[in-house]
């Protein structure tokens, strides 16, 4: 058995070097910048808060999921049910992938990844027919060049964790994202990265995972989404899902 030391170092280099060798290059097209909200693992509180926030500024997210996690107890509050699922996918939200299991793609080989991905399309895809999962997030943010280069095969697109904006040539295979997350980012910096987006022309996205009063360290705040809602609308920024981000950027 791999020593846990080992493993943590073997994941921060796989994960640098994914950073930096581009397996899905794209120029973005869109020279208006556009903001994507999406949401991890779907708590409750993502579908029955942050959700209801988004469609209340016009906007709709996208919600990565491992089925596995679904209606099961986690360490940031009890996941959607598979009817939640649904709502989210029938007003408009997009759907998206993580691995079934929630497992790190750094801890799969080629065949564990694709069992992973497609045990997570029949769970997701069986629920109703209008789900296509086009999109896939790296659960912990952690990423493989060869599992990159494999997902190129099965999706549009693959979200990481590492913070800034996607303009200019864009992996996307390795999406930039940045925590709306209260133990990482304050009012204050949210205006700061919507004020680089707008000067680059660029596409920003966020990530997060409950939306409570009382957050997990991996959530926020519902007055924290609301400020970051209103700093999209004074900037008249779209709020758009990831898929359709990628088609106004020409992805």
């Amino acid at each position: 058995m791999m020593m846990p030391a080992l493993s943590n170092f073997r994941a921060r280099l796989s994960n640098r070097l994914a950073r930096h060798l581009f397996a899905a290059p794209l120029q973005l097209n869109s020279t208006q910048p556009m903001v994507s909200f999406t949401f991890d693992d779907i708590p409750v509180s993502a579908a029955t808060i942050g959700a209801p926030m988004l469609e209340e500024f016009g906007g709709l997210g996208t919600f990565y999921v491992a089925g596995g996690l679904v209606n099961r107890r986690t360490d940031h509050g009890d996941c959607v049910d598979p009817d939640g699922i649904i709502r989210l996918s029938r007003v408009g939200h997009e759907i998206a992938c993580h691995t079934f299991s929630h497992r790190r793609a750094i801890d799969l080989d080629a065949a564990a990844m694709a069992t992973e991905l497609a045990q997570n399309r029949r769970f997701l895809e069986g629920l109703d027919a209008s789900i296509k999962l086009e999109n896939f997030a790296y659960p912990f943010g952690l990423a493989t060049v060869a599992r990159k280069r494999q997902l190129t095969n099965s999706f549009r697109s693959a979200r990481g964790i590492l913070p800034g904006i996607n303009n200019g040539t864009i992996d996307v295979q390795f999406l930039r994202s940045t925590p709306l997350i209260d133990k990482d980012i304050d009012r204050a910096g949210i205006d700061r990265i919507f004020d680089e987006a707008v000067a680059t022309g660029g596409w920003l996205i966020f990530y997060t995972h409950d939306v409570a009063d009382a957050p997990s360290p991996w959530g926020c705040t519902p007055g924290l989404l609301r400020h970051a809602l209103e700093a999209a609308k004074r900037r008249n920024m779209p709020m758009v899902s990831v898929a359709e981000a990628l088609r106004r950027a020409g992805g």
